[in-house]
């Protein structure tokens, strides 16, 4: 099998025909991903369809669609046509939220997926962060199950901000949801509990750049001139098996335009899907 870079795009569009419409097309036809998973679509499929966006840049669209009007939403778009597509993961309360879709290349050299997700936010208040808790609860085993069947990278914004490296004004966060004690300990137990012979997951960025700070920021509040000021958090993750971790070679925030309130992040990896 002949390898070469694989780019990779996680990204929250905040509204997939706002940011088409703010340039990230061009973005796009320039840089020339192999894929890239998109949250917050906010758009139902005639919406999709009517704008001419389920191929963008040639890269062709998968999605997962929330129920709900001008809500959540997941896509990966990709230049590789995948062996097999799997929308949703719990079957009840958060498929319906349209938060997870996977796409599967099988070869003979690797079963691997890459998955769009976007988990949910608690900022609205207690009833969404109740949920927040339930996801974070039946999603950790799901992905457990999952790295025993394959290797996978998991792109998309978690809304959790890990460490205190990871947001700008982390003390005075400390009781806010995204940088909850509860929160960071579930992202601690998911990138290194080994028992039971299970593998933590990678978070490939900051294996790639383990001491970034104002850099790694991938979100900025709207509210005053949080991103002029540079006050963002970093939401946006590549989470992978520990092998397709060890293939990622290249890292990339981009914030030069602004689509949205979240920047893509791009990983290279040393990887080929055919």
């Amino acid at each position: 099998m002949t390898q070469k870079r694989f780019q990779l795009v996680s990204f929250n569009a905040n509204g997939i025909r706002s940011a088409v419409n703010k340039g990230l097309l061009p973005w796009l036809e320039k840089n020339q991903p192999d894929c890239m998973c998109v949250q917050e679509l906010k758009a139902q499929q005639a919406e999709l369809d009517k704008a001419e966006l389920t191929q963008l840049a040639g890269l062709q669209g998968y999605f997962h669609l929330a129920q709900k009007k001008g809500y959540s939403g997941v896509a990966v778009y990709t230049r590789h046509t995948p062996s097999d597509v799997v929308y949703g993961w719990d079957g009840g309360e958060f498929d319906a939220e349209g938060r997870c879709v996977e796409l599967r290349f099988d070869t003979p050299a690797r079963r691997l997926s890459i998955i769009s997700a976007y988990f949910p936010s608690g900022s609205s208040g207690e009833d969404r962060q109740a949920a927040k808790y339930r996801f974070l609860d039946g999603i950790y085993p799901y992905l457990n199950a999952l790295q025993q069947q394959r290797e996978f990278i998991l792109c998309g914004d978690i809304n959790i901000a890990h460490q205190a490296i990871d947001l700008k004004n982390w003390r005075s966060n400390q009781k806010n949801s995204g940088f909850l004690p509860e929160e960071r300990a579930w992202m601690t137990k998911l990138l290194s509990d080994a028992s039971e012979g299970r593998r933590p997951l990678v978070d490939v960025y900051r294996r790639l750049r383990p001491d970034a700070t104002d850099a790694c920021y991938t979100w900025w509040s709207n509210r005053g001139q949080a991103r002029a000021n540079n006050v963002g958090w970093r939401l946006d993750y590549h989470l992978a098996t520990p092998a397709l971790a060890e293939l990622a070679r290249t890292e990339h925030i981009y914030t030069a335009e602004r689509f949205s309130d979240h920047a893509p992040l791009t990983i290279g990896y040393d990887l080929a899907l055919a």
